[in-house]
């Protein structure tokens, strides 16, 4: 990735990239008035400047390159550049080389298309044998045209960002069948290497010392047991620490409540929060962010067995609260509540966790939002953070009615109420937020809980720099999050 001043026709690349608005009387270029002649030609072929639209014509004059014009949508953000720089890259796989003269010289328009380009270079083919030339392959080298300097500095902190990005979505692509608790664990300790962080790996003999259970009682179905795995970060001079959780379950049947033959599609994309949180601590440690932060990675496989916990079994979390289990398949929050307690008594400035959590949060915001829950103040800077990096994430509440779902007739609580569907998204996040704890004088920790069921992996059609699979969403709003409120 290099930016560059000089004129597009001048470089020597095979496709040069311009963009176009979507005006109320039709598209309009971006900037090269020299080229406004093209207009008739590109709408008779159907340029309309929409956002993900990609028009290609032939060679420019002088130059060995072709034209692509990219739609930037109705309005010019930052985030609208990202996405329009990733939309022509991604569709633009098998090519060369190509140089982005979208007209934009504004600092953080030109942040946003290197990122957008790096974020599109992503491709997964581990498991292609006999198919992968069918895969055309990223853009090998990419351009950007712009008058705005950027400093080396600021390409290598994308591309630092945008790795650990393409490090999440490689985990979160993994077959189930491969990445397992224990190769989980070898795959973030292999991550973490060269980076200054410490990694700590209780296998299932350490975590039932440690009265961990929840990961456990969800772990004891499969023959690959249980893992948490404990990545620590602290810089010297930090003066702010943030504890982080999350669900890694590298594959969920649901257990004894088995799931619907095609409810379990997917299911190995059910540890993408752990995924996430390991990709935000080595971002933030490779970056040398001035916080202290300690992630809590909960995994386990949720299999049917002989050994496999029952309805009505009852689990005893780290810190002694007792859950009786009415749902075998609502695992995630039981994995999650162990590691919620021990990132409570370090007693942090503040908790995030990220998980895969629901199906309702799909059925509530679709699968391109986050649903939010918990503390107001730091829910909306997660909240502002999603705006600003083109991640939407949306504040949900957490109504006290909804509490008595989770009383139980035996024990502390329950893990879910048969039968009841209402506000299930909701009801996790109460689940999760009885697991928070206190402060010397009695407070409650922050405490921010992300949803992610259905952003984290990419269902329907490729969009802007997003192809089919993984995401890894929230990597990138989570370390602005950081940057912005504990730095």
């Amino acid at each position: 990735m290099t930016t560059s001043a000089a004129a597009p026709a001048s470089l020597d690349v095979d496709v040069v990239v311009i963009a176009a608005r979507a005006g109320k009387d039709g598209p309009e270029l971006v900037a090269h008035p020299d080229l406004a002649g093209l207009l008739p030609a590109l709408t008779a072929v159907g340029l309309t400047g929409k956002a993900d639209e990609l028009v290609r014509l032939p060679s420019i004059e002088g130059s060995r390159a072709s034209l692509a014009v990219v739609g930037l949508g109705a309005e010019l953000t930052a985030d609208t550049a990202r996405r329009a720089a990733g939309a022509a890259i991604r569709q633009l796989a098998g090519t060369g080389s190509v140089a982005l003269a979208l007209g934009l010289d504004d600092e953080s328009h030109v942040h946003a298309m290197v990122e957008g380009a790096m974020l599109a270079a992503y491709s997964f083919t581990d498991y292609r044998a006999k198919t992968a030339s069918k895969v055309k392959a990223p853009v090998a080298a990419v351009t950007v045209c712009t008058q705005a300097s950027v400093p080396d500095a600021a390409l290598e902190r994308i591309r630092v960002i945008t790795d650990h990005v393409a490090l999440v979505r490689d985990l979160t692509n993994r077959s189930g069948g491969d990445l397992y608790p224990q190769s989980f664990a070898d795959a973030a300790t292999e991550a973490a290497k060269g980076a200054p962080v410490t990694v700590e790996v209780w296998d299932e003999k350490k975590l039932a010392a440690e009265g961990c259970g929840g990961i456990i009682g969800i772990g004891q179905g499969s023959s690959r047991p249980p893992r948490l795995v404990k990545v620590s970060y602290a810089p010297a001079g930090a003066t702010k620490h943030v504890g982080l959780v999350g669900k890694g379950i590298t594959y969920d049947t649901g257990g004894i409540s088995v799931k619907p033959a095609d409810a379990m599609n997917g299911m190995q994309n059910d540890m993408g929060g752990a995924a996430v949180l390991l990709g935000l601590i080595l971002t933030a440690a490779r970056l040398g962010l001035p916080v202290r932060l300690t992630a809590y990675l909960c995994m386990a496989e949720n299999l049917i067995s002989s050994t496999a916990i029952r309805v009505n079994d009852i689990l005893t979390m780290r810190g002694g609260t007792t859950v009786e289990v009415m749902n075998t398949d609502a695992e995630g929050r039981l994995v999650m509540a162990d590691g919620m307690v021990l990132a409570s008594e370090e007693n942090p400035d503040a908790i995030i966790d990220v998980a895969t959590l629901t199906g309702a949060a799909i059925v509530s915001l679709g699968r391109r939002t986050v649903g939010v829950m918990g503390d107001d103040e730091l829910a909306g800077a997660v909240v502002a953070a999603g705006r600003e990096t083109g991640e939407p994430h949306w504040h949900m509440p957490l109504p006290e009615e909804l509490r008595s779902q989770l009383d139980s007739r035996f024990a502390d609580m329950t893990n879910l109420k048969p039968g009841n569907r209402d506000g299930g998204m909701l009801v996790a996040g109460i689940f999760l937020r009885e697991f928070v704890g206190t402060r010397a004088d009695g407070s409650t920790i922050p405490w921010a809980h992300l949803d992610i069921a259905g952003a984290a992996v990419n269902e329907g059609p490729a969009y802007g720099y997003l192809d089919a699979g993984a995401t890894g969403v929230s990597v990138r709003t989570l370390l602005t999050v950081l940057e912005k409120h504990f730095v």
